[in-house]
């Protein structure tokens, strides 16, 4: 059986030391002892944290990560003008482009301290919106990609049909992007079949938004099994036209009209009043931030301190990767409401002090719910998923405890990241992927094709 001894590890019980980690050959933990000899044991010499569920992605997007930044001639940019770079972009792509892309992106994410991955997935077709032989073609290569690099997935295939809330048209970049509800399900099936059996795996669904499938679609979803992301209020302009269309706010329709439990995941939920702060904090469903992206997409500040004073489930995810790094997700997070509200140390309370600990254990707990697999903890039935910071790293150095994760999330711009686990198999050594160079190669190709 795989095993591992950090001197330092963060136990759901708190920190301890000399803890021996014992996985079965699934690369799950069978046992967790503090204050243990390392005996024959792996040793990880740094302080050990759980690794952290990245809750939403869209890898594609990677390629075109620092691509869309130009003003554009009318000078007046946002997100609907970047979706529009989006949709010219991602005509280009092949399912060996998009495999290479996604390789790269989990490297990445590896070695900034994300262990899985929720991959909500809408690019389903060839450019001309014609299928592949196999419907769930583009989705199994995010597949491929994660059993070459290592990386837990939550396969999220999304159901995609309409252009606008409730039966607009689509719009011809959106032509990859589309299908009707048995189409979708037959992808579904598919990621099920090819992962059946797999513990690094998951399957979910994911209907895109309000603006891309009708309510009788939305309705079919939660009788299947598995985890349900949608995006939600991103936008002032979708909260503009959700209103006008049915006379709810985003959040609020999907309140009253789905059963939006602890399954479900809302992405983004930035846009939301006071009434829907307290209702999906009430519903146990998961907020799914990306502070970056919603940061370089100019989206909004999502209401942490409300939403965290009502007992609101988070995760972070990153979105259009133009980050990659647990760590900066966080901090982009509290600082982002540092702006806001001009106050420091938000997301604290009396009994919970430290940004860098309580931000860390929400998003632990939210991206193992919204993940749909046994994450988020070093502990007996999770995942072997472990990440070790570098105690001497210039940034950490003299630093234990709540205190060495606060200089984690809040000092530096290098990676302190030593070594990561995942289940059980370590994929990071010495601050690189054990295969970054082969993928890396592979990438650099892709996107020299994809620009020239």
């Amino acid at each position: 059986m795989p095993q591992f001894h950090a001197r330092a590890a963060l136990l759901p019980t708190g920190w301890a030391a000399d803890v021996l980690i014992e996985a079965d050959a699934a690369g799950t933990i069978a046992a967790v002892t503090p204050g243990a000899a390392p005996g024959a044991a792996d040793r990880l010499r740094g302080a050990v944290v759980p690794g952290v569920p990245n809750l939403h992605s869209h890898a594609f997007q990677r390629a075109m990560a620092g691509g869309a930044e130009r003003r554009s001639p009318a000078g007046q940019d946002s997100f609907w003008s970047w979706r529009d770079t989006m949709y010219r972009f991602v005509g280009r792509l092949t399912p060996e482009d998009a495999e290479a892309v996604a390789a790269q992106l989990q490297v990445e994410l590896l070695e900034w301290g994300f262990t899985g991955l929720a991959e909500f997935h809408y690019l389903h077709h060839q450019p001309d919106g014609t299928p592949y032989d196999s419907i769930a073609e583009m989705a199994l290569r995010h597949l491929a990609a994660a059993r070459r690099t290592g990386i837990g997935l939550t396969l999220l295939p999304s159901l995609y049909r309409h252009g606008g809330i409730f039966g607009r048209d689509p719009v011809p970049g959106q032509r990859r992007f589309l299908n009707d509800l048995d189409p979708f399900l037959r992808i579904v099936d598919e990621c099920r079949a090819a992962t059946a059996g797999d513990p690094q795996c998951a399957v979910g669904m994911a209907p895109h938004s309000l603006r891309a499938v009708t309510p009788a679609m939305l309705d079919a979803l939660p009788a299947l099994p598995g985890p349900i992301h949608i995006h939600a209020a991103e936008q002032g302009k979708e909260v503009t036209e959700c209103l006008a269309a049915t006379g709810a706010r985003p959040v609020r329709w999907l309140l009253d009209h789905a059963p939006v439990d602890a399954r479900w995941c809302l992405i983004h939920a930035t846009h939301m009043d006071a009434g829907e702060i307290a209702g999906l904090a009430a519903s146990g469903a998961v907020a799914g931030l990306c502070p970056s992206t919603e940061a370089s997409l100019g989206d909004g500040t999502f209401p942490l301190r409300d939403y965290l004073d009502a007992g609101g489930r988070l995760g972070i995810g990153t979105d259009s990767h133009v980050g990659v790094s647990a760590r900066d997700e966080l901090r982009q997070l509290e600082t982002s409401q540092r702006l806001a509200l001009h106050e420091r140390a938000v997301a604290t309370t009396e009994a919970a002090p430290h940004p860098g600990r309580r931000l860390l254990d929400a998003a632990l707990a939210g991206g193992a719910q919204a993940s749909g697999r046994p994450l988020g903890g070093i502990a007996p039935g999770l995942r072997c998923d472990l990440v070790e910071l570098d105690a001497d790293h210039p940034s950490l150095v003299g630093r234990t405890g709540d205190s060495l994760l606060d200089a984690w999330v809040f000092s530096g711009q290098a990676n302190p990241i030593r070594t990561v686990v995942a289940g059980a198999k370590r994929v990071v050594e010495g601050g690189r992927h054990v295969a970054r160079l082969e993928i890396g190669e592979s990438f650099a190709g892709t996107m020299r094709r994809l620009l020239a």
